[in-house]
């Protein structure tokens, strides 16, 4: 009984120990200003997923010594600490970082990264690749820069209306390869016309919106990789396949409808998405999806820009 009481007492001490998220101590030599933890921990958190790397390992790296190596492998899902959210049955695969324990609720915020493409990276469209978004607590994602069709794309949705859906590409396939690019965000957080987000890339202003920011009460940052639509790109590199599959075992009109997005390159829904490999995916010969690399490296958040400290 004393040893279980003793337990108890430790965990009411130490929370993160036995139920409680891990936190991330970046060295300030890559990050400062918010405090992030792991999007998914024990058991599912593989060690390749996050790694701090250094210049002397051969790693690419934008200033000091130090950068943030993020990579996800197929089957590098899971779920959440209470369970109630499932990667692996939601057709996604992801190692991020979250702050969302930094939270803000309004006011004017900078923010800044430099990110790296290895040169062999390659765009897995129309597997869609998030590599950080500005997410609401209990809500949407606000701000999502994902790598679609064209490249580096940064994508709005306020709110989950299609009417609230807008993207605009930042850096081309080609040019990302191999080359660090300095991100920098000016934002101001606001349900309200007076918000405003901000982009420069390189310095050079790309992206200036203005209006509502949000639409629930408090937004915060994620970044890393991650995955969304792994059996859509299985289906698409394996049409082939399920014309095969359709001939043997027939076909449905929304299946039909699945294919028929799938060869111009649309976005299925995830359930048709899933339903088609289900049915398809033992005609298939390409099974694997190539790991994502992705390097990031002064990653700061501040009230000013001289605190994110944006390199020229």
């Amino acid at each position: 009984m004393k040893k279980i009481l003793g337990l108890f007492v430790l965990c009411l001490l130490f929370t993160n120990v036995c139920f409680a998220k891990k936190f991330v101590k970046l060295p300030k030599d890559v990050g400062s200003g918010s405090k992030f933890y792991k999007s998914l921990t024990g058991k599912y958190y593989k060690k390749h997923g996050f790694q701090i790397v250094t210049k002397e390992d051969g790693h690419p790296v934008r200033a000091g010594n130090k950068s943030i190596r993020f990579e996800v492998k197929q089957g590098d899902c899971g779920r959440d600490t209470d369970g109630g959210w499932s990667d692996c049955k939601n057709d996604r695969e992801r190692h991020e970082l979250s702050g969302g324990d930094s939270a803000m609720s309004k006011g004017e915020y900078w923010f800044s990264w430099s990110i790296y493409f290895p040169k062999d990276h390659k765009n897995l469209y129309p597997l869609s690749n998030a590599f950080g978004q500005f997410h609401q607590k209990n809500g949407n994602p606000v701000f999502m820069f994902k790598e679609l069709r064209k490249g580096y794309t940064i994508v709005r949705t306020i709110t989950d209306k299609d009417s609230d859906y807008h993207e605009q590409n930042l850096l081309t396939n080609d040019e990302v390869l191999g080359n660090w690019f300095d991100i920098l965000i000016n934002a101001k957080w606001s349900k309200k016309k007076d918000g405003f987000f901000k982009i420069w890339v390189n310095g050079e202003l790309k992206y200036d919106y203005k209006g509502p920011t949000k639409s629930k009460s408090k937004v915060y940052q994620k970044f890393g990789v991650y995955r969304t639509g792994i059996t859509r790109y299985l289906n698409y590199v394996n049409i082939d396949g399920i014309n095969k599959c359709f001939s043997e075992k027939g076909s449905t009109y929304k299946e039909n409808t699945t294919l028929f997005k799938l060869e111009r390159k649309k976005f299925p829904g995830h359930k048709n998405s899933i339903n088609l490999f289900k049915k398809c995916n033992s005609y298939y010969d390409i099974k694997d999806v190539p790991s994502t690399i992705i390097y990031f490296d002064e990653v700061r958040r501040g009230k000013s820009k001289e605190k994110v400290g944006i390199l020229n």
